[in-house]
């Protein structure tokens, strides 16, 4: 019997082949399955890749792989319940979580806030952002085998959470912010406090950049990689410090000001290439201009109170609970049935996160409970376009691409 010949699609039926040149063997794309296991892809991604060698033909980037459905949690809790959800969506600065949606709510129910609070909720959330740069830097460094600037960042990490310790007795879910309000006012002696754990700081972080910036090692595996233009990041709906990287100096501190952002002085650093050098570089500018914009909040706030003078919806302290009839009636009775005292309607308001345009829209049917929570969240848009910077590099630059977009799986949950 006569040999069959086979087409290469029988040869190869599940993927298409590789004809090389004369003499070369067709070999089919492999797939391989990166994540949700593998321990950079932190255990909610995967990412589904056709290779040829160490080429990346193709990628599925899949995020789904946490399901605690926050947006309907919120809408089965009093808008106050609501508050220790938000640490969990970026637990690298869970402050600005809480500062967005409570804004939000605050904007919908029409309070205003004192300014030593809006002072407080600046210093606070300045701080959460260093916290969440120092470990996206530093975990880079870690998983591109960089383990003595790891561990520097992570000191200097430490060092900020003392602070947030200070403010609020928490150093990683910190449900510090409260609606028409703050937890507790800024500790005694806390000024000089903050300023010495912020040189701390600095000079950890002067220490890291002496390793890494000019390291040839770590700038060839950050140099070129991972580079969008900036409109095709913008048509993704990329924001943060990955739009600032590739030029575009879109900050909502600056170009939508809220609380006191219109009294600081700051600059808003920007790249040029957009690739996760320019990222890198930008976080690591915007670590000082964080600590800046902290200090000038010590120098400006003056005495005052923290909170707005309206019990139907700033809850009285504790002390005053557990020692007056009149508090302790006023807690329980928002507590068990809240107040229903907001108003019908709905409200949009955004913050500059840690990784972008961080936003609640609260639709309220004039009970206690919102209607309709949504949050747009940085790292959900940001992951987008990341099978776009990966498809025809190299397997290894995954790796530093995906840590630069420094996605969160809880902002991811939908």
């Amino acid at each position: 019997m006569d040999p069959v010949e086979l087409c290469p699609e029988d040869r190869f039926p599940y993927g298409p082949s590789r004809i090389g040149s004369a003499g070369e063997v067709p070999t089919p794309p492999m797939r391989l399955q990166f994540g949700p296991s593998h321990p950079a892809t932190h255990g909610t991604v995967r990412i589904v890749l056709d290779m040829d060698g160490e080429k990346i033909l193709n990628a599925d980037v899949q995020v789904g792989y946490l399901h605690r459905g926050f947006e309907k949690e919120c809408e089965t809790g009093y808008y106050y319940q609501n508050i220790p959800y938000t640490d969990r969506l970026n637990y690298s600065s869970p402050i600005l979580c809480n500062i967005a949606y409570c804004m939000a709510v605050e904007k919908l129910a029409g309070i205003e806030v004192p300014q030593r609070c809006k002072y407080v909720r600046v210093i606070a959330g300045e701080l959460s952002r260093i916290a969440d740069h120092l470990l996206c830097i530093g975990a880079s460094c870690l998983e591109l085998a960089a383990m003595t600037p790891f561990l520097y960042l992570l000191e200097a990490r430490e060092l900020v959470w003392d602070l947030l310790d200070a403010l609020c007795g928490s150093r990683v879910t910190t449900n510090y912010i409260r609606i028409g309000g703050v937890a507790a006012d800024l500790p005694q002696h806390f000024a000089a406090f903050c300023r010495t754990k912020l040189d701390g700081v600095m000079k950890l972080l002067d220490d890291a950049d002496k390793l890494l910036t000019a390291n040839p090692i770590f700038r060839q595996r950050m140099e070129g990689t991972g580079s969008l233009p900036a409109g095709e990041l913008i048509a993704y709906g990329v924001t943060g410090p990955l739009l600032r990287a590739a030029g575009v100096p879109l900050d909502l501190r600056r170009v939508q000001p809220y609380l006191v952002y219109d009294r600081l002085d700051f600059d808003v650093p920007v790249g040029e290439h957009g690739d996760n050098l320019d990222r890198y570089l930008v976080r690591m500018e915007e670590i000082r201009q964080s600590r800046s914009m902290a200090l000038q909040c010590l120098d400006q706030i003056e005495p005052g109170p923290v909170d707005a003078d309206d019990p139907r919806f700033r809850w009285p302290g504790k002390n005053r609970v557990f020692n007056r009839m009149e508090e302790l009636i006023d807690q329980f009775k928002l507590v068990v049935e809240d107040s229903g005292l907001m108003p019908a309607g709905e409200a949009y308001f955004a913050i500059e996160g840690g990784n972008g345009e961080l936003g609640f829209y609260l639709v309220s049917d004039g009970t206690g409970k919102p209607y309709k929570c949504r949050c747009r969240a940085p790292s959900f848009s940001n992951m987008q376009p990341l099978a776009r910077m990966i498809v025809g590099r190299q397997l290894a630059d995954i790796i530093p691409t995906f840590d630069m977009i420094n996605m969160i799986g809880g902002e991811c949950d939908r």
